[in-house]
């Protein structure tokens, strides 16, 4: 089902851009927003990637050129009409243009602006020069992934596709509508200077914290802790395989018949599994080696273990999961032929956002420019908050995805109440990156204190009478509630969103898990790495010549926990529209497949499997990662995104390889790309990855190291930037944490306080929102009721 959107309710929104923001006006135009896409007539990027069919639908194309007078023209008139503005424009290209952020502010103080760039418009490192390649390394991805690849001598890997594009994308919506929410009420516009090196450094999942709590420095090549947790290969296709607790080991044990190694001491717990992983996952494979891929997933999910197949993109549109919850959209590509797309992730209770216009030519809605009419004054009360300040959420959530919206949330300055018992602990309060400096206790795992900056924390065993109807009387009060249970599990608890609605008609509940809450597997098991084994993107990343990858994180954890936040923001602009409230339901296996639409459009247009090209890229040569001197990280990106960048860089490094006809075009040089790759090696290999990348910024070309978590807390930009958070915690002390990848320019920024002690703020929450005086406070934690 897809519905109409309430488009009243939502912004006037310009974009001029590529891929990050041409993906954030395009969930803005799903939502219900009127967007304007402002483009030279020449074609961009998007268009010769072929991603503008999908990246553009639902919008309008006004063409123009900022370079141009009459351009400058166009453009003006559209901020005078507009909401919210979109762009890319580096710090040079903007101030040249008019519209960097003083400009922007001084001619428009109402407008929302969201600066979408690699390193973000102020910092010591603003304007250097960036591509995906750049990007993922710079901001610690790449340094992970592939995760736990046997062979440190190969480089770094880049995801297959624009992931950080899509990923900052969908931010950069979130904040765009969360901060125009609270300029409709305080007249106060703003300018929102979002890092795509600071978002993918913001989700490195335990690569800070076990800098910061344990001074391990993350990287592919190292084991993991958790086991069995890897891609095996079946009869017939590859599949991932994901064991975290111990109940889990024990389903699998049972699901193949408990054969007698499994039962060895030396796989007894998880400790015993992790110093004897190279025979584990030996005998795990030839267990697995008798299946086919298909028939193991269905029947061990049936089991309750988390075992998913590692698909190739022609596979989704036959998955029946993704068929009944309507994940697939037919429209017109640009040339006016049948194009099937993923539809938006965020499913509510009204359906999918609609299809409702393809992606239109270059120019096709400049007639609309004589009808605009300019944005309405408001006189509110001239004073800027936080976007989400006065929004209370509660938080139902656990491990990484769920806290990872409500996380968001409280960035955004909402008030976000964490429910949780000492009975039941967070996995992420269990997890060992405890510092073995200051003792051990519920509130010093370091995964935990990353992922719940900002929230208060009520301590409530909800299993009881008495706590449930704590919760309840919380729901009454709240305007949003978060959860990531299992599918069902809310139900059972007499919590799902019937009751809640009984309690509050106009609350929001935003459910996050791995399959949705419907669908013929919504009671799957789903974590994010299996997750994204279900998405395409293992499929299409890898070495060149080799098998399918981990993507090094799990993202899809943080990818449906943003999407979601982002739904929530949406279903409040709904809410202030119509008072009526909504169910978010977001899956990581859709929230996170939408990210390779690269691939999924390739495989429409030439109905074959895209390829693994390692950190190569079809457009640009060279693109690739390098060895220098330094040790044990010592790498290097470098990209020419043209003959003329690569002319720069051959008279660098060598002037013979100017005139060498072999390289003279893209086309030669991917011809003769090993070769090349070859040349750049040897000259790399013996300079130091800062000095190479200083050189070749200096010259205009796409240069910067593969930075690993050490380099990310250290960082003098993301420092500069206010990104590390170094707060007192009250039992660990000072750690470094990521904090928020954008900066507002009129509101305040930062997190606003280090995650909560178990239970600390249960009593100031009774009190505050519920009412409760002392005696009933004490006779409920005498009770056992608030513990």
């Amino acid at each position: 089902m897809t519905t109409a959107p309430d488009t009243g309710a939502f912004p006037r929104v310009v974009e001029i851009g590529e891929v990050a923001v041409a993906w954030a006006g395009r969930l803005l135009a799903d939502a219900g927003a009127q967007v304007l896409r402002f483009e030279t007539s020449a074609a961009d990027k998007l268009r010769q990637r072929e991603l503008a069919s999908a990246l553009h639908i639902n919008k309008g194309s006004i063409s123009g050129d900022v370079a141009t007078s009459e351009g400058r023209a166009r453009l003006e008139q559209l901020l005078s009409w507009a909401d919210v503005l979109l762009l890319d424009l580096s710090p040079d290209a903007a101030g040249a243009f008019g519209l960097d952020p003083r400009s922007l502010i001084t001619s428009h103080p109402s407008l929302v602006v969201v600066s979408v760039t690699p390193f973000g418009v102020r910092g010591p490192r603003s304007g250097y020069q960036a591509t995906e390649l750049t990007i993922v390394h710079g901001g610690g991805w790449a340094n992970v992934c592939p995760t736990t690849h046997l062979d440190p001598d190969l480089p770094p890997l880049k995801v297959f596709g624009e992931q950080s594009a899509f990923l900052a994308g969908t931010n950069a919506a979130m904040v765009a509508l969360a901060t125009w929410r609270d300029a409709k009420r305080s007249g106060c516009g703003d300018f929102i200077d979002l890092s795509q090196q600071a978002y993918i450094a913001s989700v490195l999942e335990a690569g800070i914290p076990a800098l910061g709590y344990r001074e391990v420095v993350a990287r592919r090549f190292q084991p993991r802790g958790l086991l069995p947790w890897r891609i095996f290969q079946a009869k017939d296709a590859p599949v991932y395989v994901v064991c975290i607790e111990q109940d889990q080991w024990e389903r699998l044990v049972e699901f193949f018949g408990t054969p007698e190694w499994m039962q060895m001491e030396i796989f007894a717990d998880n400790a015993s599994r992790a110093a004897n992983q190279d025979i584990l996952h030996e005998l795990l494979q030839q267990e697995i080696s008798e299946w086919n891929s298909r028939e193991l997933y269905e029947a061990a999910q049936r089991s309750r273990i988390a075992v998913a197949p590692v698909l190739n993109y022609s596979d989704l549109p036959n998955e029946p999961h993704l068929s009944a919850r309507n994940f697939f959209q037919v429209t017109e590509d640009v040339d006016g032929k049948p194009l099937k797309l993923m539809a938006n992730p965020i499913l509510t209770t009204r359906g999918r956002a609609a299809i409702r216009r393809a992606a239109p030519g270059i120019g096709a809605d400049d007639g609309m420019l004589s009808t605009l009419s300019a944005r309405s004054t408001v006189q509110g009360s001239g004073v800027a908050c936080r976007p989400l300040e006065g929004t209370r959420v509660l938080d139902l959530t656990w491990a990484w995805a769920g806290p990872f919206c409500s996380l968001n949330l409280a960035h955004l300055g909402a008030d976000v109440i964490r429910v949780e018992s000492s009975l039941r602990p967070d996995l992420y309060r269990r997890l060992g990156l405890w510092p073995d400096e200051v003792p051990t206790t519920l509130n010093t795992s370091g995964m935990f204190n990353q992922w719940h900056q900002g929230k208060r924390s009520v301590a409530v065993n909800i299993r009881t009478d008495d706590g449930k109807a704590l919760v309840l009387g919380l729901v009454a009060q709240a305007d949003v509630v978060v959860q990531n249970f299992a599918t069902g599990v809310l139900e059972r608890m007499g919590l799902g969103y019937e009751a809640l609605k009984q309690v509050n008609p106009q609350i929001i509940l935003a459910s996050v898990s791995g399959f949705g809450q419907t669908g013929p597997c919504a009671e799957y098991m789903g974590y994010g790495p299996s997750a994204a084994a279900l998405t395409g993107l293992c499929s299409v990343t890898g070495y060149e010549g080799g098998r399918p990858e981990e993507l090094g994180l799990s993202m899809p954890d943080p990818t449906s926990g943003l999407t979601a936040a982002l739904g929530v923001v949406e279903a409040l602009l709904r809410r202030d529209a119509t008072g009526t409230g909504d169910h978010i339901d977001v899956s990581l296996w859709e929230a996170t497949a939408v990210h390779g639409l690269e691939a999924w459009l390739q495989l429409q247009r030439t109905g074959a499997q895209p390829l693994r090209m390692g950190n190569h890229d079809p457009l640009m040569s060279p693109h690739n990662c390098y060895r220098t001197m330094d040790e044990p990280d010592g790498w290097v990106t470098i990209a020419c995104r043209s003959d003329a960048e690569w002319q720069l860089l051959a008279e660098h490094i060598d002037p013979a390889l100017a005139v060498n006809p072999g390289f003279a075009t893209l086309a030669d040089r991917k011809q003769h790309e090993a070769e090349l790759d070859q040349r750049i090696a040897e000259w790399a290999i013996g300079r130091g990855r800062w000095m190479i990348t200083r050189d070749l910024q200096a010259l205009g070309i796409a240069a910067f190291p593969t930075l690993n978590t050490r380099d990310i807390a250290d960082d003098p930009h993301l420092n500069a930037r206010g990104f590390i958070e170094r707060r007192a915690h009250p039992e660990v002390g000072v750690r470094p944490h990521t904090g928020m990848p954008w900066t507002h320019d009129k509101r305040a920024n930062g997190v606003r306080k280090v995650a909560p002690c178990l239970g600390a703020d249960t009593d100031q929450v009774l009190r505050e929102v519920l009412g409760l005086n002392d005696a009933r406070i004490t006779s409920l934690r005498d009770a056992g009721v608030l513990v």
